[in-house]
């Protein structure tokens, strides 16, 4: 049976567009690894009613109830290649799976790329954190670093003194940070080091030291820093969908992407990164969605 939609990923935007679709009784089927981006982070936060929850637990308790809709199904498997157009297309799995819909949704995330310094992956979503709306609460007031150079630098500084009075920027080798903007950190308190990062030492991914070649720089609480990140998922750039010049998905404020037919919401498609922006992209999706399959009065 051809389906209404199917889902390309099964975290938060996934299964909220799945939700706003199993609600208008159209046939969902979600195609999900099980491998979210957060799965190391240990709490989620600013989300209305479940702030501080494990983000497998916010995922498991959303699946649970969206499966309670006889019209949406749930495959544990990975999407290779996705074939059609507006109306009829095809996927098919790494399980041997051929599944055809009529519309396709892509909720597949970004891959964080971890810089070359031991111990950063294991701190990442734990002690080293990219947001401070999603984290920053939790380590206010501690001494913090920033890991980040030029206007870069400047900026999160600017943001992030808000929380914590006691900066240290992290250039990682020399900066491209001009005279003038040294000055302005250095007048505001906030230290700059130049050095090359060597190591950092973690105890299960929180901060011990960020090491140096010569000294160890200890009594961190975090520190923030923004890896460069990719698609999770190529199969929408084979299909043509566009990407904006920060490697995201183009969509329209329906969630659309530019080929017809295929629809892309979460971290794929927003620099915002958070649950409660992937959440509010994904029902808009399933709800665009549902507004293209009426059929027309007659």
């Amino acid at each position: 049976m051809k389906q209404d939609a199917i889902i390309i990923g099964g975290s938060y935007a996934g299964l909220s567009a799945a939700l706003a679709l199993g609600r208008s009784k159209r046939n969902v089927y979600i195609v999900d690894s099980g491998l979210p981006c957060n799965r190391q982070t240990p709490h989620s936060h600013n989300f209305l009613s479940r702030d501080g929850i494990r983000p497998a637990e916010l995922a498991s308790i959303a699946k649970a109830e969206l499966l309670r809709y006889p019209t949406v199904q749930w495959l544990t498997d990975t999407v290779i290649s996705v074939e059609g157009t507006d109306g009829t297309f095809t996927i098919k799995t790494e399980g041997g799976q051929a599944i055809t819909s009529r519309k396709i949704i892509f909720a597949t995330g970004v891959r964080d790329i971890m810089p070359n310094i031991p111990g950063f992956a294991e701190c990442w979503g734990i002690s080293i954190i990219h947001c401070p709306f999603c984290h920053g609460y939790e380590v206010k007031d501690e001494p913090i670093a920033i890991m980040a150079d030029g206007d870069h630098a400047l900026e999160m500084s600017k943001l992030l003194r808000h929380w914590n009075p006691e900066l240290t920027v992290l250039t990682n080798g020399p900066s491209q940070l001009t005279p003038s903007q040294k000055e302005l950190l250095t007048r505001n308190k906030i230290n700059i080091i130049e050095e090359p990062i060597k190591r950092i030492t973690h105890k299960l991914g929180y901060l011990e030291a960020i090491e140096f070649a010569s000294f160890h720089l200890k009594g961190l609480k975090a520190m923030y820093a923004h890896p460069k990140m990719e698609q999770h998922c190529d199969i929408p750039i084979r299909l043509g969908c566009k990407l904006d010049d920060y490697g995201k998905l183009v969509t329209d404020e329906f969630q659309r992407t530019t080929v017809a037919g295929i629809f892309a919401a979460g971290d794929n498609a927003t620099m915002l990164r958070s649950v409660a922006n992937a959440v509010s992209r994904g029902q808009m999706a399933g709800v665009a969605i549902q507004r293209e399959l009426l059929k027309p009065l007659e």
